[in-house]
């Protein structure tokens, strides 16, 4: 069998790993016997797997491997947000973000596929286009990867890509994560980021359970139009209906990720529409100021706006939390470090 036919066991699933084995012939327990190895020590080969007998680790590397990921770049910042970027098997690259939370806590922000399809305005990420999904391994080895680095207490699927754009393989992520033998965590820890793909949200929440995250950004179809080239498809009514469908457990939220952009949607009148928006839904805000990045022509909003917004919602008992900029520093706005660097190797014209 030649290297190409062997299959990475990171793509796999639970379910699909003891499928996998019992078509070698092997017994169920031993698919937890590798998860446990793979994502609980970190092994990265079958010889590490010293419960496992010999015959077995070597009937195994004859069909399967287990990748490994180490960032070739890793920027950080003074704040202690890292960033992390993976040259991918075919050469392609995508990004992570380690961001500390409060204590010793962190958080990772992982990507979903090679570049995105959904043209928002306000994104680096959206110039690159989509070139193509990436595998359930591909999303895994992110957390493997900073999970060197030291302990990720939640993980958001915010970073490149559309994740319900590239639904079936973040949905085996997620199984993977839950998974006690795997990661371990447990659906509270993990946030899903979409900009609203209306149909795939709901099949999302009847299929697995997930934090929900939309990217709102603006409060009328005219300007969110042309921010968020979706909203054409699926409009801000039907996106608010989807979300009051959307099952939710006891004292769970819908998070809406509001990037402020100075005198584009960060007005009294904006503030005004989105409380009337959220009405009937369990809703938390996250204020996102802008971040400037080349190439943009959109600016920072205000401070007061800012204020004046938060406070307008706060008002109104809405939750409305300002997420703080951080690695402000370092390349940190999604899609700044892998612009750089193909732009250093030629691979993306300078602007």
């Amino acid at each position: 069998m030649s290297d190409t036919n062997l299959i990475d066991l990171k793509n796999l699933t639970l379910e699909e790993l003891t499928d996998f084995l019992a078509g070698m012939g092997k017994e169920n327990f031993r698919a937890r016997q590798i998860m446990r190895w793979i994502y609980q020590r970190g092994a990265c080969s079958f010889a590490e797997m010293t419960d496992l007998s010999k015959v077995l680790r070597e009937e195994l590397a004859g069909r399967a491997f287990i990748s490994d990921w180490v960032p070739e770049v890793t920027e950080q910042s003074q704040d202690g947000t890292r960033k992390y970027l993976f040259r991918l098997a075919d050469g392609q690259t995508v990004e992570s973000v380690r961001i500390p939370m409060e204590g010793e806590r962190a958080t990772l922000c992982i990507s979903t596929q090679v570049g995105c399809a959904m043209q928002c305005a306000f994104c680096l990420t959206g110039t690159f286009g989509l070139l193509r999904d990436l595998e359930p391994a591909e999303i895994v080895n992110q957390v493997c990867a900073a999970l060197k680095d030291g302990p990720i207490n939640n993980i958001v699927m915010m970073g490149m890509g559309e994740p319900l754009h590239n639904l079936e393989n973040v949905i085996k992520a997620l199984r993977i994560f839950y998974t006690t033998e795997g990661f371990d965590y447990g659906p509270r820890k993990i946030t899903l980021s979409t900009s609203g793909l209306v149909p795939q949200m709901l099949e999302l929440g009847r299929r697995i359970r997930v934090n929900l995250a939309v990217s709102l950004n603006a409060t009328t179809d005219e300007v969110r139009d042309e921010l968020m080239p979706v909203n054409r498809r699926y409009p801000l009514k039907e996106l608010m209906a989807a979300c009051r469908e959307y099952p939710l457990q006891p004292r769970q939220r819908i998070t809406f990720e509001y990037i402020l952009i100075r005198g584009v949607n960060d007005t009294a009148a904006d503030a005004k529409r989105l409380v009337k928006l959220l009405h009937g839904i369990a809703a938390k805000v996250n204020l996102i100021p802008f971040n400037e990045h080349e190439g943009s022509a959109f600016r920072a909003p205000l401070a007061e706006s800012i204020e004046a917004f938060q406070t307008y919602l706060l008002d109104r008992n809405i939750v409305a939390i300002r997420r703080a900029s951080k690695g402000q520093d370092i390349s940190a706005a999604c899609g700044q470090l892998k612009g750089k660097l193909e732009k250093q190797q030629g691979r993306l014209p300078a602007p």
